[in-house]
């Protein structure tokens, strides 16, 4: 191994070591220690390692096309919400909001940005993989720190909204980085981070479809610049066609498991995490249930309602009308007695058609972990 790539290996390794610490550091701003990290990590980057240039005669281009992506984005999300309608900006431009959110994402995007551009352009591939790992690391911290992970629910809002988007975010951003440079991506990345900062309402579009999206879209860009910039054979064309469907199909699939589990459709799904139900659903299990529309519901029909922040799925036992609407009383199969309490129609999110064994194990086993 040469001095040069000893020392690119060591400052690589270094960079995802310490970002990948920094993950545990209890803060209330993970973004601000985000730019702690990666600032330093740039310029360490930018002024030891010898840097390569980018020969492109298309980096203009890709640079436009990339802002223009990144508007129209941001303008499909604001179409969603006239479906699912508007809210205020959670973080309405200040000073605060500015120190906090705005100038940290703003240099940690910009500066794992050179990073990429530069550990990209060695023409090394192991360091090209723990670059990418560098870079998808770099997201979550970002994004969140793993100290505030506590709890089941806020770990599959990071794996959910943040990690998974990330993997091919980063192929994307890896892709475009060794092409035609680091403005592109970080154009991109700045418009979409951003714009909730500087508009003082946005779409309140559920985050499962958000996540979607961002988990898609990378793979889209990457089809269109690719079929745009880079020459293909004659003889790939097929198995262009082959990888096309096949991503197609893919999403199709991804976006039917991801509105049925935020209920979009007509249908539902939740994973059984109790033995209330048992032996009609037992723990593991997956009920689908058709969503509530004012249908009318029988004593003896399985219902999935809320309580606070928590859903239940019990069956009706009894049903009391009222001048103010029905009451329903519920009990668990298992349990020995009914719930406290009744639900009306407002708690009732649907109701249950039928399960499918043991396919939630997974999520029953992640979620223990956080009990």
């Amino acid at each position: 191994m040469t001095k040069d790539r000893k020392i690119l290996m060591s400052i690589s390794i270094s960079i995802l070591a310490i970002l990948f610490l920094a993950l545990f550091i209890p803060t209330a701003s993970s973004r601000v220690v985000a730019a702690i990290v990666l600032v330093p990590a740039s310029l360490v980057v930018w002024f030891i390692i010898k840097k390569r240039s980018i020969l492109s005669i298309n980096k203009r281009q890709v640079l436009l096309l990339m802002t223009v992506i990144g508007a129209l984005w941001v303008m499909i999300l604001y179409l969603t919400g006239i479906h699912f309608g508007f809210a205020m900006s959670p973080t309405p431009l200040n000073v605060q909001v500015t120190l906090l959110y705005i100038i940290p994402v703003t240099l940690g995007i910009i500066s794992i940005e050179i990073i990429r551009s530069v550990l990209r352009a060695q023409e090394d591939k192991a360091v090209d993989i723990i670059c990418y790992f560098t870079c998808i690391v770099a997201d979550v911290l970002i994004a969140s720190s793993l100290s505030r992970v506590t709890t089941f629910n806020r770990f599959m809002d990071l794996v959910g909204l943040t990690l998974l988007p990330a993997v091919t975010a980063n192929l994307l951003y890896h892709y475009i980085s060794k092409r035609f440079g680091c403005l592109p991506v970080i154009s991109y990345r700045l418009i979409v981070a951003l714009y909730p900062f500087f508009v003082p309402i946005v779409p309140a579009t559920p985050d499962a479809l958000v996540s979607l999206g961002n988990l898609l879209l990378p793979i889209i860009i990457f089809v269109f610049i690719s079929a745009l910039f880079e020459k293909k054979r004659v003889s790939h064309k097929r198995t262009s066609v082959v990888s096309y469907i096949s991503i197609g199909a893919a999403s199709l699939v991804m976006i039917s498991i991801v509105m049925i589990i935020s209920c979009q459709f007509s249908i539902g799904a939740l994973v059984i995490g109790s033995g209330s139900m048992s032996d009609e659903l037992n723990t593991g299990d997956v009920a689908v249930y058709e969503r509530y529309e004012d249908q009318v519901v029988q004593v003896g029909d399985v219902l999935v309602f809320s309580n606070g922040s928590s859903r239940i799925i019990h069956r009706v036992i009894d049903i009391e009308y009222t001048e103010n609407g029905a009451r329903y009383f519920t009990k668990g199969d298992a349990n020995e007695d009914a719930d406290v309490g009744f639900i009306t129609d407002d708690d009732i999110i649907g109701v249950v058609s039928f399960k499918i064994a043991y396919i939630g194990y997974p999520s029953v086993w992640l979620r223990s972990l956080f009990a």
